[in-house]
């Protein structure tokens, strides 16, 4: 195993994941990326794979994040491909036309956008804290998509944290992109002085997948604005990896290169970590 710089990205398989491991490729970093389905996964490596620079080795792993035990094989096919993660993207997720629940009875929407990438984050946490201890200070990062979203969400209800009761699901997503950002608070916090940075990052409206996977009323408001495409999406998260502004930070929330404010309910750091210690309940046995 060699030095080289490796990127992890989750949902790379097409859209503004497969346009960032392109762009790192090329770049020269070794990726890791992941994905859900088969055929995309083949398409995407494939597509990587074309674009890297000489000597680059590219890796796609299969995997449903909604799944806790995907998770867990995800970060154990990982931490056998590499001894460090210079950078973690955590890009799967998306919204749902309906209320799903898992075989782990957990709510697709929570669990593929937050809860999957909390237990992905921790386990990979010592390949991190490998390529910080060889790195400066804010070189190593963590990366988590949020969204403009979370400013409908008026805060996270710890009653019914996954929505089981009374689901909607455009609230569900704006709920779970909340909830990327106050996992990145919490993050950053817990990181504190490792030199590994945590950020969440708003990409815009992008026209992707996304779109088509989402609820009848989300669909239609989405087409009815200007959508970003994948490509400008993407520009913000490829920027935040190698970026001088990004590792002198953490915790923050970035749009368009710049870091931004949250909302009201992403500041709150009684629920960042009222939110940790949920997420932890739910992973009991998914996190060792």
């Amino acid at each position: 195993m060699n030095e080289q710089r490796v990127a992890v990205i989750t949902g790379a398989s097409a859209g503004m994941g497969l346009v960032a491991a392109k762009a790192l490729a090329a770049q020269g970093w070794r990726i890791i990326a992941l994905g859900r389905d088969p055929q995309r996964c083949a398409a995407g490596e494939a597509e990587i794979r074309a674009a890297a620079a000489p000597g680059v080795d590219v890796s796609m792993i299969r995997a449903d994040l909604a799944l806790m035990a995907e998770a867990v094989r995800a970060a154990k096919e990982i931490a056998a491909k590499t001894n460090r993660i210079d950078v973690l993207i955590n890009n799967a997720g998306g919204a749902a036309k309906e209320k799903a629940i898992t075989a782990e009875g957990n709510e697709e929407t929570f669990a593929s956008n937050h809860l999957g990438h909390f237990i992905l984050t921790h386990r990979l946490l010592p390949l991190l804290r490998a390529a910080a201890a060889k790195s400066p200070a804010g070189a190593t990062r963590i990366l988590s998509m949020s969204s403009a979203a979370h400013e409908v969400s008026p805060g996270l209800d710890f009653d019914d944290l996954q929505m089981m009761e009374n689901f909607i699901p455009i609230k569900a997503y704006c709920n779970a992109k909340l909830a990327n950002i106050l996992f990145t608070r919490s993050l950053a916090k817990r990181l504190a002085g490792t030199g590994i940075v945590a950020h969440a990052v708003h990409p815009g409206a992008v026209n992707t997948n996304f779109v088509d996977r989402a609820d009848a009323g989300t669909q239609a408001y989405l087409r009815s604005v200007p959508l970003l495409s994948a490509e400008e999406g993407a520009d913000t998260i490829i920027w935040l990896v190698t970026a001088p502004e990004a590792g002198e930070t953490s915790g923050d929330y970035w749009c368009q290169r710049k870091n931004v404010p949250a909302s009201a309910a992403a500041n709150d750091p009684a629920a960042a970590e009222r939110l940790w210690r949920a997420s932890e309940k739910l992973a009991a046995g998914f996190m060792d």
